[in-house]
């Protein structure tokens, strides 16, 4: 399904039941609403769901509203959904306080549902303009896949998934072998040709919920892979690997074949707390340096050490 056709989504914060139920049908025909009864609730489901934009009630018995806001403007997965708060009290000091922290916009109990419905229609609309606009920042002007920067932000919001849930995550990074060669051999508008063949065969791959793909630079390509052992990290590596062999594209110059390859290194780990992610693409990294040390056109892997 297109995520253009996606409703939106809202996440709708607040302890008191009858206030959770009269907005989420409130907005249940235009939104896919999602509800928490407390601030600790409020940000694990924020960071797992990543709605569009969260109506916060303040004044809350575990965690308040000021203190979840806090929380989700420090992490980088949740800074720039719009955060709509909600009380009881009306004073100018409470409202300029909540602006101050973060919040996009402030509304008061009793609720006016027409004008609670405006203003989170304005929020979620800034957010899908803003959204796009990253999109757009975030691909790869020749090969049209995620980019770098792209990459970064995909691999920390799995990191913490796979670490808050506890399942393995793996890490694929894949080189062209010799595409300098190539590029001196056929010209850099073949090499160029021959980048955007490369990146739409392994962007097929990606069968699995989760799996991403983007470009890592030059002639690399990274794979996340959430949920994933280490021995289907392999077979899945192998896979992107054998794909491109049956691209059949000529390289006479390769070392290694008679046709373009690519050569693999893949980590794999279950995180913990004190693990950093960049330690599993160093990881990576190393693995693919030995797929190169061993004569290329190969997949190595590892796991990363708890």
């Amino acid at each position: 399904m297109d995520t253009h056709l996606k409703k939106p989504t809202v996440l709708i914060v607040d302890d008191d039941y009858i206030n959770r139920e009269m907005l989420a049908y409130a907005f249940q025909s235009d939104y896919r609403v999602i509800l928490a009864s407390s601030g600790e609730e409020a940000i694990k489901m924020a960071e797992e769901e990543l709605p569009d934009t969260i109506l916060l009630d303040i004044v809350m018995p575990d965690i308040d509203g000021y203190a979840v806001c806090r929380a989700l403007r420090l992490s980088p997965i949740t800074q720039t959904i719009p955060i709509i708060f909600s009380t009881s009290k009306t004073s100018t000091e409470e409202e300029v306080m909540g602006l101050n922290m973060g919040a996009s916009d402030y509304i008061t109990k009793p609720f006016n549902i027409p004008l609670v419905k405006a203003r989170v229609r304005n929020q979620v609309l800034l957010k899908q303009k803003t959204d796009l606009l990253s999109r757009l920042a975030s691909f790869d002007a020749l090969t049209k896949i995620p980019n770098r920067r792209y990459f970064d932000e995909i691999f920390e919001q799995e990191w913490r998934r796979a670490l808050r849930n506890q399942y393995p995550i793996s890490i694929g990074l894949f080189d062209i072998d010799f595409f300098k060669q190539f590029n001196d051999t056929y010209g850099h508008i073949a090499g160029d040709d021959c980048l955007v063949q490369v990146a739409r065969k392994l962007s097929s791959q990606n069968r699995r919920a989760g799996d991403f793909v983007a470009r890592y630079g030059g002639e690399e390509f990274v794979f996340v892979w959430p949920h994933c052992p280490p021995q289907k990290a392999y077979s899945l590596g192998e896979r992107a690997r054998q794909a491109i062999e049956r691209l059949n594209i000529k390289h006479e110059d390769s070392d290694v074949s008679d046709i373009l390859t690519i050569s693999g290194g893949i980590a794999s780990v279950t995180p913990t707390p004190e693990m950093e992610r960049v330690a599993l693409i160093e990881l990576a990294d190393k693995m693919l340096y030995k797929a190169k040390k061993s004569g290329r056109n190969q997949s190595q892997h590892a796991e990363l050490e708890v």
